[in-house]
């Protein structure tokens, strides 16, 4: 009853039991503050920022190269400006482990760390930061969590940013939220730079390149970029003149969506071509383009005029970016408070959540209105529910320096590493994935590794099912060369746990699992049970369903058919997918209530003894080419044969002893 998959479904079939598969859902994020926190808060009446950051201060644009320092882009992305000329064995040593990685190659993948090692050595930090990813996950070296810490700091204090994301993130598990708090602080700011004037963040979307236990093909197919069906057609729609279709092949590329590597030129071409056949929010998108200088020469005069085409057009969104230049005085003849706040209001109006953000900028900081800290944090809520990044950002900062909100260390390092992880190095994501998609899965892996480091959920559920998935074509290496299976298990066991401790209720799931059957570790029921009582608290209905099983069998918990029945119960209210196995758990149930000691009940029992003989018997025999057909007909046939036996036996002659039968009176039930 506690395993997956469609040939198992069979097997189960066969002994009139069910399958209930989990299916992780994501639950909308809403943020409700209590009276305490908007009460408890200081309101210094302007006597100093909450931040050195200023949302309305200079905003000159930079690379991903200078936001990111050590980035793996010029590996991935090359291009003329030679920007890793600088750190060339560092470089060097990159490429190699990435090589090795897609070639299986350990005695490259050792010459590789030694190169790497040796740069770090002579104190490049992009060398250190990679040593202490080598040392945390224990690749060609011994793992050292010592070690690993010690190369994350000096190359933090040499200026890496992903070793400050490391950092971070392994004093949030510790719930060192003092240290933590600093670090996600900084790292937020820096993505917030990268961020656009009104919209949100270009963040390389997170693909879950799993669903539960199987591959996610859908979310896949919609991930290769020019080789997708579906962008090929939008592409084809788009050559023909359908403004719609440029607008949307500009956006895919702007903000390097589905796949698509991002190309400021085609984005600008596309939007371009749309804005000539009228389409406001290419307008809108060359507005910011030109405002913000991406990929082309910074010009406030055409911002002004794409932006005022788009709001003539009804786009309230664009009223955003009008706003933005009347406050900071480009592309009009001087600053005005007043229309900006105007502006803002009109995109708030209008359910824009940019324009409550904005509005929230200005009673924070009093631009042109009086300093309203209470105002600003209901505006930022707004903004926050409705997703905006900025919104989470500021929203960290009131939590962190107790202005406007009570001060809460846990609050402010959340919401700074939820914007944290919106900066540069999430293209490490999009690097990953394309690997993937073109069988990389070496390279995919270390890809995915060095994003779990950091802190991404996703990355750290990806990599361990890519552990779990693929085995020894992960090409997972460890000190001594490939690893085995135990290592492999120990490792994604680890990945699945930190996946568990942010919030994927799967991944706990399947640590219960592992426990439950053995998988990679000795066979531990009480272990078993702690994990899924952990995904029970996440509201995993699968997790209250094994929880009930073991109740019921005396498995790691105690023997109590009454805890079994209210986890039965639990699982079925938060899922109606748990029906069928949750009915036929309780009628198993029933029977050891009313029959206990008796040879039903042992028939019971006997069941997971002769399950796996079952299933070896589905595997080799029923599903072979012609034999799942065949037997599928035969139930068929079966079936029909027994209702119409049944029918026959549930017809009564008249009583004058006609030869008209009348059906019983009442539905047929079925047993």
């Amino acid at each position: 009853m506690r395993v997956s998959g469609q040939r198992r479904i069979i097997a189960l079939f066969l002994f009139t039991v069910s399958l209930y598969i989990h299916r992780l859902q994501a639950r909308p994020y809403v943020l409700v503050l209590s009276n305490d926190d908007l009460n408890g808060g200081v309101d210094d009446n302007g006597a100093h920022e909450p931040s050195d950051f200023d949302e309305f201060g200079q905003s000159e644009s930079k690379s991903d190269e200078e936001l990111d320092p050590g980035s793996w882009r010029p590996i991935f992305e090359p291009n003329d400006s030679a920007v890793h000329a600088a750190s060339p064995q560092y470089y060097s040593g990159l490429h190699k482990i990435l090589s090795a990685a897609t070639e299986g190659n350990t005695v490259l993948m050792e010459e590789a760390v030694s190169e790497i090692d040796s740069s770090a050595s002579s104190g490049d930090p992009h060398a250190q930061s990679l040593m202490g990813f080598v040392y945390g996950i224990g690749m060609m070296r011994e793992t050292s969590r010592a070690k690993s810490i010690v190369h994350h700091h000096f190359a933090a204090e040499g200026g890496n940013l992903q070793s400050k994301m490391a950092l971070a993130f392994r004093y949030l598990r510790q719930n060192m939220h003092d240290k933590a708090v600093q670090l996600y602080a900084e790292l937020a700011e820096t993505s917030v730079n990268s961020f656009l004037i009104s919209k949100d963040s270009p963040m390389v979307e997170p693909i879950r390149i799993h669903s539960g236990t199987e591959e996610n093909k859908d979310a896949l197919r919609k991930s290769r970029g020019e080789d997708d069906e579906d962008f090929q057609i939008l592409v084809y729609q788009a050559q023909k003149g359908n403004p719609a279709a440029m607008y949307n092949v500009g956006l895919l590329y702007y903000f390097g969506l589905r796949g698509l590597r991002r190309d400021h030129a085609k984005a600008l071409y596309w939007f371009s071509k749309a804005v000539d056949k009228g389409e406001p929010m290419s307008m809108e998108l060359l507005g910011e383009i030109y405002a913000r200088g991406a990929g082309v020469e910074r010009n406030y005069d055409k911002a002004f005029e794409f932006l005022t085409l788009a709001a003539n057009q009804g786009l309230y969104s664009a009223f955003n970016g009008l706003g933005y230049l009347y406050v900071k005085g480009y592309g009009v003849d001087k600053r005005n408070y007043t229309k900006a706040r105007e502006y803002f209001e009109k995109a708030a109006d209008n359910e824009d959540p940019s324009g409550h953000y904005n509005l929230g900028v200005l009673y924070l900081k009093g631009i042109g209105v009086k300093r309203d800290v209470r105002q600003a944090t209901q505006y930022f809520l707004v903004a926050a529910n409705a997703g905006q990044p900025k919104a989470f950002y500021q929203l960290a900062k009131m939590f962190h320096s107790g202005v406007g909100l009570t001060k809460n260390l846990e609050m402010a390092t959340s919401f700074y590493k939820l914007v944290a992880e919106r900066g540069p190095w999430s293209s490490l994501s999009r690097w990953a994935l394309e690997a993937y998609l073109k069988g990389d899965v070496g390279k995919a892996f270390i890809l995915y590794s060095r994003m779990s480091e950091l802190g991404y959920e996703v990355a750290q559920s990806n990599a361990a099912w890519i552990l779990d998935k693929y085995g020894e074509r992960s090409m997972c290496m460890a000190v001594s060369g490939f690893c085995t299976d135990k290592e492999r298990h120990e490792r994604a066991h680890s990945l699945w746990w930190q996946a568990s401790e942010q919030g994927n209720e799967h991944a706990a799931l399947l640590i219960g699992d592992a426990y439950y059957y053995g998988r990679g570790t000795e066979r531990d029921f009480v272990r078993a049970a702690e994990a899924y009582m952990y995904a029970k608290s996440q509201s995993n209905a699968q997790a209250m369903f094994n929880l009930g099983y073991m109740h019921e069998h005396g498995e790691g918990l105690p023997f109590d058919l009454h805890l079994a029945k209210r986890y039965y119960d639990q699982a079925l209210q938060s899922d109606v997918a748990a029906k069928l196995p949750v009915t036929l758990a309780l009628a198993s149930l029933w029977v050891r209530k009313n029959y206990a000691d008796t040879v039903m009940v042992r028939v019971l029992d006997s069941l997971p003894e002769v399950y796996p003989k079952v299933e070896e018997w589905v595997e080799n025999v029923v599903l072979e080419e012609g034999n799942a057909t065949i037997l599928t007909l035969f139930l068929c046939l079966v079936t029909v044969l027994y209702l119409r036996g049944r029918q026959r036996r549930q017809v009564v002659l008249d009583p004058v002893g006609a030869d008209v039968a009348q059906p019983l009176a009442g539905p047929v039930a079925f047993p």
